[in-house]
């Protein structure tokens, strides 16, 4: 009976000794499996560094921004440039420029004030260049009835067999002495008037013997 009795006892211990390594085992599994599952998505190594990090930014302007504020900054500049042009032309003080409405106007409002601000401009130099030759409205009728009388009044008329030529029917020599250059002919007409201006302040119809009367 001892002999059965033993065998039975043995055959108890073997088949607890394996439940005790399971049961032991598995609380560490299930640990682990759950902490994985909290730290890191399925694929990720938790331990493994984050790397570098990528940032995006929205730009704060945008090209159209960039060129309407260009375009105000001309439009200052074009401004001071023409009430200084103006106030020497008249003989007083440039006014001051302040900042316009036209600032908030759109970009093609303001390009088509810029070119208007420009061809302004131009037209005020050309005053200038008339008052310092003394090309004042008087002198500007002489002349235009001398050039009448010379040639018609075509800029690029060329008579005496190409000693003179021009408007106001210049020579070569004569058109150097009032400081022009290369063709009188091939001048444009506002210079021609300039250089006959100069003329005529310096010798009256003198030059002109004929149409000069």
């Amino acid at each position: 009976m001892r002999a059965p009795l033993i065998a039975v006892l043995s055959v108890g211990i073997a088949a607890a000794v394996p439940a005790v390594a399971i049961s032991a085992a598995t609380p560490n599994d299930v640990r682990g499996k759950t902490q994985v599952r909290t730290l890191a998505p399925a694929g990720i190594d938790p331990a493994a560094p984050i790397g570098p990090v990528k940032m995006t930014t929205t730009p704060t302007t945008t090209p159209n921004d960039i060129e309407h504020r260009r375009l105000a900054k001309r439009f200052l500049k074009l401004k001071k440039r023409l009430n200084r042009l103006v106030g020497e032309r008249d003989g007083r003080r440039a006014r001051k420029v302040r900042a316009p409405v036209q600032l908030r106007w759109s970009t093609r409002a303001l390009v088509r004030a810029n070119r208007k601000l420009g061809k302004r401009i131009r037209n005020v130099r050309a005053d200038l260049r008339d008052k310092r030759a003394g090309l004042t409205s008087g002198v500007r009728a002489t002349l235009q009835r001398i050039a009448a009388c010379e040639s018609g009044g075509n800029p690029r008329a060329i008579g005496g067999g190409g000693a003179y030529r021009g408007k106001y029917q210049f020579s070569f020599g004569t058109w150097a002495s009032v400081g022009g250059k290369g063709d009188p002919a091939r001048a444009s007409e506002a210079e021609q008037d300039v250089r006959a201006a100069k003329l005529y302040a310096r010798a009256g119809r003198s030059p002109w013997p004929v149409c000069g009367r």
